[in-house]
């Protein structure tokens, strides 16, 4: 092999290992390295020989176990080595593995190296740091189509017919046709037959590898706040190739490089070259984990979860008002809102996601809609749910298109077509906050709407036909119509939604800022409190729960723990299902309908959410007072929501009005006859003229309607007096 050294002198007094040396080096680790009394990667290489995939997947650590110098040396000059290392495989699968009969080809395996080291963010990519193996955390945003690369050049003079063999260098590298034939150079060789570039490419008898370039984001959770998010582009070879999809959560580990542009941008002068270089990263191993549902649970992303940790998560979960404590720990700086808190814990835990035999999959995640007056602290909720779930992203419907939030095909500079994730596929496996979500266009709002429910994003444009994932839940946050929740009103009057895109929520909360003397004065002292005392508040509060223990234990409830129904769980949820259904036919008071429909959906929101209740308990089967808390919170949130406004029973009168209102009551009895019907405006505006008070006359036609004296019909226009 000769004893000439790769790499040199890396400037600290370190001195590389010689080529023979670091080759016979790598054979013995192969050859040697044990797990458990088991050759491993002896074994790994022989069961992929004989699937036909050759190539070899590294730890890294195993390298820095075996000789530290060696592993030094390579993570420094990763472009030398590696060569050095694919060689000394082949050498042992010949030595070792191959047949006799087939000894002359025996095939270049890759090397892949996975890396348990602590990644480099993109932001901290430096100049000094070129040439050598880096580990670095992101989301793929875009994954061109696999090409085909020449990874050695066959050139033939067109005059002489000499071959000559050229190699080209990995990732994004070219190579340069020699000018010149080589014959010219030999003396005695009639030199007049090879003018200059005679040189050309038989493509048949060049190597070709597969390569893939891919676009590398920073995860949303670790952008500093202002601040875009920096993109890297990777290039990928061999059985690299296709192993992602955007939205896919990575570390990936590689070499980074410079770009070397032959263009000189079309510059008349082709002396003038720019010194101004791009860099990107030539992946050497990609690292995805997936738990049971195939999620994708990065470990950049997720809390490290120790074993003392888990000791005190296990503790945790054995106290009987644990449920009680995480909802309380939910954005503690809000006042009340108690039942919000709780839907939010569920939305933040989850339910189990379900595959059944015939491929159908039935979604796990939470989705909650909160509704009401300005200044009831929803933006508020949304906010603490993006900095305590380990994955999310946070958007306002205004700024958000529905490309921004399912994907875009946009054309690179080849012309192609690609496609890049949006906001829901980047948090897959974790919680979408949309807040004014009643900004929205409508045609932006329905791109969603398959995202809600199956959990996937179906794309059809520019020739692209795929199907992208978005496992998440989605918490949004939305003013009624007229900006304040009326209950004078009808609730599909103040409601902008379709009935398709309501009944995707699981909770739906109506949330009121209600007038009352007694509320308003506790909201105003715990206000001022967290004002004046903000920092004692902190130190005070010592029966919360961190919010850095919560992302601990609400990441080891997701990764263990899949709850599933137990019996007697099930029939009580049949039986409450059955009620609300005949509850809901029983509140429609006219031909048009509430404006949130009860159907299976909601059915299956309790089962997710008893399942999240169980989860928060850490318990595998769902018992019958997980299910009762689940409809509970679902009859305060949805129910209630579908028969609040006019359908609401509870609708009290204004005091001071009561005798006004009467007056108007005996007006409207003389005005209309039993058995007559009279239109609602028309109604409404002769009592205007007499009582000019519309607040009254609209209360007093509501107490009619509610003792049965008045029935609306065709769609609240008309009035038809029954007695």
């Amino acid at each position: 092999m000769g004893g000439d050294q790769i790499g040199g002198n890396n400037g600290d007094g370190f001195q590389q290992i010689e080529k023979d040396q670091a080759f016979l080096k790598f054979m013995h680790f192969i050859l040697e390295t044990q797990e458990k009394n088991t050759y491993i990667y002896r074994e790994q290489l022989q069961n992929n020989a004989n699937k036909g995939q050759y190539f070899l997947r590294v730890n890294f650590d195993d390298i820095m176990n075996f000789d530290q110098q060696l592993a030094t040396s390579m993570k420094t000059f990763p472009g030398d080595y590696l060569p050095l290392f694919e060689t000394a495989i082949q050498q042992v699968y010949k030595t070792h593995y191959q047949s006799a009969d087939e000894f002359e080809d025996a095939p270049l395996f890759q090397v892949q190296i996975h890396s348990d080291e602590h990644p480099r963010m993109l932001r901290d990519l430096q100049s000094n740091f070129i040439g050598q193996l880096i580990v670095v955390p992101g989301i793929i945003t875009n994954a061109s189509r696999t090409s085909i690369r020449a990874s050695k050049v066959i050139v033939q003079c067109r005059n002489c017919g000499h071959q000559k063999q050229l190699t080209v260098s990995s990732g994004f590298g070219g190579i340069s046709i020699p000018r010149v034939c080589d014959n010219q150079r030999n003396p005695g060789v009639d030199k007049e037959k090879c003018k200059i570039d005679t040189y050309s490419v038989v493509t048949d008898r060049c190597e070709y590898i597969d390569q893939q370039s891919l676009k590398l984001q920073e995860a949303p959770e670790l952008i500093p706040t202002g601040e875009m998010p920096r993109t890297f582009l990777l290039s990928c070879d061999r059985y690299l190739t296709d192993k992602v999809t955007p939205g896919n959560r990575v570390k990936i580990v590689g070499i980074l490089s410079i770009l070397n542009r032959s263009s000189q941008n079309g510059n008349a002068n082709k002396q003038v070259k720019s010194t101004v270089q791009q860099s990107y990263i030539r992946v050497i191993g990609i690292m995805s984990e997936a738990n049971k549902d195939g999620v994708n649970t990065t470990g950049f992303a997720m809390p490290n979860i120790t074993q003392e940790d888990e000791e005190k998560i296990i503790n945790m979960s054995k106290d009987p008002l644990i449920y009680d404590k995480i909802s309380k720990s939910i954005a503690s700086a809000i006042f009340g809102q108690n039942d919000i808190k709780k839907a939010v814990a569920c939305l933040l835990f989850g339910g189990s996601p379900k595959k059944l035999p015939d491929g159908m999959r039935l979604r796990g995640d939470i989705n909650v809609l909160l509704l009401g007056d300005p200044s009831t602290a929803k933006s508020q909720f949304l906010k603490f749910v993006e900095r305590v779930a380990p994955i999310s992203v946070y958007t306002s419907g205004k700024g958000s298109s529905a490309a921004g939030l399912t994907a875009s095909i946009i054309k690179d500079p080849s012309g192609e077509f690609q496609l890049e994730g949006g906001a829901m596929v980047l948090a897959d496996g974790g919680v979408v906050c949309i807040d004014e979500f009643d900004k929205m266009r409508p045609q932006d709002r329905v791109a969603i709407h398959e995202a809600m429910e199956q959990q996937t994003i179906s794309i059809a444009k520019a020739g692209i036909t795929t199907i992208l994932n978005s496992r998440t839940s989605v918490l949004a946050a939305a003013n009624p119509i007229f900006g304040r929740y009326d209950d004078l009103k009808h609730a599909a009057e103040q409601i902008d939604f379709q009935s398709s895109i309501l009944s995707r929520f699981d909770c739906i909360f109506i949330v009121k800022d209600i007038r009352e003397e007694s509320a308003d004065k506790a909201i105003a002292t715990h206000v001022v409190n967290l004002h004046q005392y903000a920092s004692k508040m902190r130190e005070d509060q010592q029966g919360e729960i961190t919010i850095d223990l919560m992302k601990k234990y609400l990441t080891y409830a997701k990764m263990k723990f899949f709850p599933r129904l137990s019996e007697e769980a099930g029939q009580v949820l049949q039986d409450m299902y059955v009620s609300d259904r005949m509850n809901s036919k029983d509140q429609k008071i006219s031909k048009k309908s509430t404006g949130i429909p009860i159907t299976v959906r909601q059915l299956e929101a309790i089962i997710r959410l008893s399942e999240a209740i169980a989860r928060i308990h850490l318990q595998t089967q769902v018992k019958v007072q997980h299910v009762e808390e689940a409809h509970r919170i679902f009859k305060i949130s949805t129910l209630n929501a579908a028969q609040s406004g006019m359908t609401a029973k509870n609708i009290d009168s204004p005091a001071e009005l009561m005798p006004l209102i009467r007056k108007v009551e005996e007006a409207i009895k003389r005005r209309v006859a039993i058995g007559t019907k009279i239109s609602y405006p028309k109604l409404q505006q002769e009592m205007m003229q007499r009582f000019e008070n519309a607040k009254a006359i609209d209360h007093a036609i509501i107490s009619m309607i509610k003792r049965d004296e008045f029935i609306h019909m065709e769609g609240r226009k008309i009035l038809h007096r029954k007695r």
